[in-house]
């Protein structure tokens, strides 16, 4: 009798530990939700490859001066901490992670065990321990809530997925190509890329997909009742729809190439044989400035300032005030970043 209660004790006992050591593995695997509302970026910023993403004071981006690896400060450019080696783009924040496209396959974090290859990742944003979520090529991802959808480029070509930010729930949204970047209520904006470049809008709720607005046009971007876009129609003009009056307004008649959104201002640059050059206008296409005469690219924006750099040529990263006197510099506190880590 004495050896079989022991048998049974230790029986139990190890059911008891497995279902522990279970319980503890689930609770370090559990992903904290994020608010329905949330969104990783701006789609002004992923647009420009989502190399700055702010969230709550706090400015997450690819460092050009140290090869694109990923940066954190403070929106005022104080505080400046290097967190990880690899090369990053399309950077999201959401609760206690930051989501991002990693570029290089083979630079490994001084806070991991392993080597980091190409591909989605989490990362936890106190520990600094990430996750690959995905490992195939991607383009363009937005969080939405607790969702990662974004462009997946395969055999087929470029698709839509989506995957949970607990790695489960991979899925194919959609069999062709939809940039991700513009969400609003729980609502993407896109344009349509294979029969027309119409405005639609996917439902993130359950995935279905309309026509909004039968127009020509590109990298839309959903603000308020607004969607600004550059028109195929008329030379690449900068225009912006209203959803509530179904009207069309032209805020630059200019062929322009980039433009981002934020606050009263937006930000483009001019496609022009003679002069082009950054500008920004307010809103509804008045106050008209240059910024800087030249071409330039990866336009990001943050509360305080506007970051570009010139067409191919990731460094100097220029500056300015987001809403005050247009001032461009140079970014310093970035270089002396890296000179002085």
């Amino acid at each position: 009798m004495g050896n079989r209660f022991k048998e049974t004790a230790v029986i139990a006992g190890i059911f008891a530990a497995i279902i522990l050591f279970g319980l503890l593995y689930s609770y370090k695997r559990h992903i904290p939700e994020n608010p329905p509302a949330t969104i990783g970026n701006t789609a002004g910023n992923l647009h420009n490859g989502g190399l700055f993403c702010e969230d709550n004071g706090i400015v997450y981006f690819a460092n050009a001066y140290d090869n694109g690896t990923l940066y954190s400060m403070n929106s005022d450019e104080t505080d400046i901490r290097k967190l990880s080696n690899a090369q990053v783009k399309y950077i999201n924040s959401g609760g206690g992670y930051l989501y991002y496209y990693q570029t290089d396959s083979a630079a490994a974090s001084p806070f991991s065990s392993r080597m980091r290859f190409s591909g989605l990742y989490r990362m936890h944003k106190k520990s600094l321990k990430s996750v690959c979520l995905n490992q195939d090529p991607i383009i363009t991802t937005q969080l939405c809530g607790n969702t990662l959808y974004f462009q997946h480029f395969g055999q087929d070509g470029t698709t839509l997925y989506r995957i949970g930010t607990d790695k489960q729930d991979l899925k194919q949204v959609t069999a062709y190509d939809i940039n991700p970047a513009s969400v609003q209520n729980g609502i993407i904006y896109y344009n349509g890329t294979e029969q027309d470049h119409a405005l639609y809008g996917l439902n993130t709720s359950d995935d279905s997909t309309y026509l909004i607005w039968d127009g020509n046009l590109w990298n839309p971007v959903a603000i308020d009742d607004y969607v600004y876009y550059i028109d195929l129609n008329t030379n690449y003009n900068l225009c912006r729809y209203s959803l509530s009056e179904e009207k069309v307004s032209v805020l630059s008649t200019e062929c322009v190439e980039f433009f981002n959104v934020y606050g009263n201002y937006i930000y483009f640059q001019t496609n022009s044989a003679d002069s082009p050059c950054l500008k920004r206008v307010t809103l509804d296409g008045h106050q008209e400035e240059v910024v800087m005469e030249g071409i330039f690219e990866q336009i990001n924006i943050t509360s305080e300032y506007v970051y570009f750099n010139k067409f191919k040529a990731p460094v100097p990263v220029y500056r300015t005030s987001t809403a005050g006197p247009v001032s461009v510099s140079t970014f310093d506190a970035a270089l002396q970043a890296v000179m002085n880590p």
